[in-house]
């Protein structure tokens, strides 16, 4: 089965990681294979993760350096930082790995890949690797493969990373009840909130899967999901606030030349009460064209988050107290601007957020811009970078 649209794949893929290399080009090598070239290899490479930083873990993917008071590396900031891939062949022939990087800058072989991890069969090719993302304790490091269900595979993989530069990998699983597995959160005890995109035949409703810190699925949420468009793929949590989000994007079975009708974009947000694993309250936006990312806004007083709508461009501005609404920016008004692509505002996408809360940085697919927003006005963000 193929997808009906090729930008439709596009929007699945998280990010696309340049690994700089001090000292000339980096080889991989495969079992019984020859070195090839990194930036050919991670062509299929979708989603990284470094350890050894200080994470916000609410906010995704937001490392922190450790700084002097005018804003230098500090001397003394020696410790050991290693970047993971978790990618795939681009011909989808050889195994899906784990990619090893030394990620510390001060290193002789900063950006060279350290080694790689492969998965074993069965089930071990062709699963798109997607996001991944590290345990609060960083001692396991769990990922997932967006298209593993086209194959019949287990679709969440699961490395123990206690020994950075030496993952191991521990074992593959899948949900009973959903599919399409996205993006992890990790819960402060230990264990995931996964969002599963699709039901477990890739159509909609999706569910939250959970795992515990012993790595079992313990419960797919909700146990009677809405039937109006739930295919969760953002998730964004305030676990002092006791507040969960959840974003849906698209209904995954119908992105295959076997649906007979036109691809289904969401266009909402699911607010939770994070302790009872319940939807408290649904906000549709103005549009469904592809809400694919959230993020709760560190310390707003409202609990408020922001999201944008891959296929218009526009970010909104979403309250959970009185399911209110703002649009805040338009990525066509992004300086400098690229005009001439398919998509208003190049496909915006994969947000993150500072623990300060008052910048947005996200990605213009089609434009290969990363963009900074100042969002201390919630209701009219200013571009910064």
């Amino acid at each position: 089965m193929k997808l009906k649209l090729q930008f439709i794949i596009a929007a699945f893929i998280a990010l696309v990681v340049y690994v700089p290399v001090a000292h000339g080009q980096a080889n991989l090598t495969f079992s019984g294979g020859s070195g090839t070239p990194l930036a050919t290899t991670l062509t299929r490479s979708v989603t990284c993760t470094i350890t050894n930083y200080d994470c916000d873990y609410d906010s995704g993917f937001t490392p922190y350096f450790n700084f002097d008071e005018v804003g230098n590396p500090k001397d003394d900031d020696h410790r050991e930082k290693t970047l993971y891939i978790w990618a795939g062949d681009q011909e989808r022939v050889r195994p899906d790995f784990l990619a090893v990087i030394d990620f510390n800058d001060r290193s002789h072989n900063y950006g060279r890949v350290l080694r790689t991890v492969p998965i074993p069969p069965p089930g071990n090719v062709g699963n798109e690797p997607h996001h991944c993302h590290l345990s609060a304790d960083k001692n396991i490091l769990a990922c997932g493969g967006l298209l593993s269900l086209l194959k019949g595979q287990n679709s969440i993989f699961f490395f123990d990373v206690s020994n950075a530069r030496h993952p191991k990998f521990l074992f593959s699983t899948r949900a009973s009840e959903s599919s399409i597995t996205d993006d992890f959160l990790p819960l402060p005890k230990g264990g995931f909130l996964v969002t599963q995109m699709g039901s477990a035949t890739g159509g909609a409703p999706g569910r939250l899967a959970e795992f515990d810190r012993f790595l079992n699925l313990i419960a797919e949420y909700p146990a009677n999901p809405p039937t109006d468009g739930f295919n969760p793929h953002g998730i964004s949590a305030d676990f002092r606030r006791n507040l969960l989000v959840t974003s849906d994007f698209i209904n995954p079975v119908t992105t295959l030349n076997v649906w007979p009708g036109d691809v289904e974009l969401r266009g909402s947000l699911r607010f939770w009460n994070l302790e009872k694993r319940k939807i408290t309250r649904t906000v549709f936006l103005p549009e469904a064209l592809g809400s694919m990312d959230v993020k709760l806004i560190p310390g707003d007083p409202h609990g408020r988050a922001v999201t944008a709508n891959m296929f218009s461009g526009l970010f909104y501005t979403v309250d959970p107290t009185d399911g209110s609404v703002v649009q805040s920016f338009d990525g066509e008004d992004i300086v400098p601007h690229v005009g001439g692509l398919p998509v208003p505002g190049g496909m915006v996408q994969v947000l993150a957020m500072p623990k300060s809360g008052d910048r947005l940085i996200f990605g213009s697919f089609m434009a290969g811009q990363i963009v900074m927003l100042d969002i201390s006005d919630r209701n009219a963000f200013v571009q910064q970078a």
